[in-house]
């Protein structure tokens, strides 16, 4: 093996006995190696310190840290909650920190070995903190999702809790656990304490929004429906101040602010889609204004429609459903709800239905509809002949029957022999 290839790879064992083994087998690759190696060597000479000496594996790349805050883990005061499951922006167990110094302290991911932060977020970045129920889990869990600010730099942040109470020595607390508090309430208590501008974790309402399916597990009603956006299968929650669609990454999260209208899509027998128009400003620099996106989520069932349609009427959100030409009145007037058609109720997928089914009434009344019969219905193309044709009705009746003999019997008979005879007379005078 050349020098070089030697060279370059001398302090990777495996690799270099890959390339040997390689070369074997093909040798005609010996000058893409030599290429590769000479450029390695470069690059050494250039920088030697970021190249190890005899090491068969390379550094491990440490996660760089999502926001700049100059205190330390150690020499922070600071709340904290071992050894919770964390999804995004990485899936790892952590300890939560929660800094006391509230707004200028941060949510930070704390590494249970190094106790070296892996990632976090000022308190003064979070947009919106939400606590909803992990779906389909026999045993009932919690992710809290924190979503910064637009532009702020920070990344998304996902974890969750069990429903039950923390074990010992797993929550160090300031003023210790209240009786009988769970994972869930303690970290919705100390999050509630130190968001910024008053905010608090927004939490589904069975009064607001609850699912026709049933929790794993449980008798209350879900919280959640099943979507799709594109090809990505997630869960809606329809909350108390806006729509979350999650647990991929990203999560989505629209605020009642953004959202202009929303309308039903793909009606079929067990699905329908939801479309929600959104307006935020231009993206890119120098750009004013603002632009429209519509983001359409597929594959609802119909079993959740009553309750997402009362959650939209509920919230004066409008409903724009099939087309515009059919477009309902605005759902919200006079700060009040009211429904989509005066008396007719149902909301506009039930109206689609009435439309649709019009429509197919309509189309079977013009294939039985004959041409040639709209002259008469106004009193036009009558004649004699026409007379003369229903004369002949009347006295065959349907079928060819003899209405006129049935109904006389005998007597008809006799009206027969007695016209016989007159013919008959008839002629014999002629004759003479």
């Amino acid at each position: 093996m050349p020098q070089i290839i030697e060279q370059a790879f001398s302090s990777q064992p495996d690799l270099h006995r890959q390339i040997s083994k390689t070369l074997q087998t093909y040798p005609n690759l010996l000058p893409l190696f030599s290429s590769i190696s000479t450029y390695i060597q470069d690059l050494k000479s250039q920088n030697p310190s970021s190249y190890p000496i005899n090491t068969s594996q390379p550094p491990l790349k440490k996660r760089k840290l999502s926001f700049s805050n100059p205190s330390s883990a150690a020499d922070e005061k600071a709340d904290s909650i071992s050894d919770l499951s964390f999804s995004i922006p990485q899936r790892k167990k952590l300890r939560l920190d929660l800094s006391r110094s509230s707004p200028t302290g941060a949510l930070k991911a704390i590494n249970n070995s190094t106790l070296d932060p892996e990632f976090g977020i000022p308190y003064s970045a979070i947009a919106t903190a939400i606590c909803v129920p992990v779906p389909e889990k026999a045993q009932p869990q919690y992710n809290f999702c924190i979503l910064p600010a637009e532009n702020s730099g920070h990344e998304q942040i996902l974890f969750t809790v069990p429903s039950t109470k923390p074990k010992e020595g797993a929550a160090a607390v300031e003023g210790g656990l209240r009786e009988d508090e769970s994972y869930k309430d303690l970290v919705t208590r100390l999050l509630n304490a130190r968001l910024p501008h008053g905010q608090l974790v927004l939490e589904p309402d069975p009064k607001e929004f609850s699912s026709s399916q049933a929790a794993p597990g449980e008798k209350m009603k879900a919280m959640h429906v099943k979507a799709f956006r594109g090809n990505k299968e997630g869960f809606l929650f329809f909350l108390p101040h806006g729509i979350l669609f999650a647990f991929k990454k990203p999560l989505l999260f629209l605020p009642f602010a953004v959202i202009t209208s929303i309308s039903y899509t793909s009606v079929l027998q067990r699905t329908f889609n939801l479309a929600v128009t959104t307006q935020h400003p231009k993206k890119g620099k120098g750009e004013g204004g603002e632009e429209e996106e519509e983001i359409e989520f597929s594959m609802l069932d119909q079993a959740d429609y009553a309750a997402i349609d009362a959650y939209i009427k509920r919230h004066g959100l409008h409903d724009a459903s099939m087309a515009e030409a059919r477009r309902a009145k605005p759902l919200y007037v006079n700060g009040r709800v009211e429904d989509a058609e005066e008396g007719g109720g149902g909301g506009e997928l039930e109206k689609a239905r009435r439309e649709a089914e019009e429509a197919e009434d309509e189309e079977e009344e013009d294939e039985n509809f004959d041409p040639g019969s709209a002259g008469e219905s106004e009193g036009e193309g009558e004649s004699s002949s026409d007379e003369e044709e229903e004369g002949r009705r009347l006295d065959t009746g349907k079928g060819g029957r003899d209405l006129v003999r049935e109904e006389l019997g005998s007597e008809a008979e006799e009206i027969d022999v007695e016209e016989e005879e007159e013919e008959e007379e008839e002629e014999e005078e002629v004759q003479d």
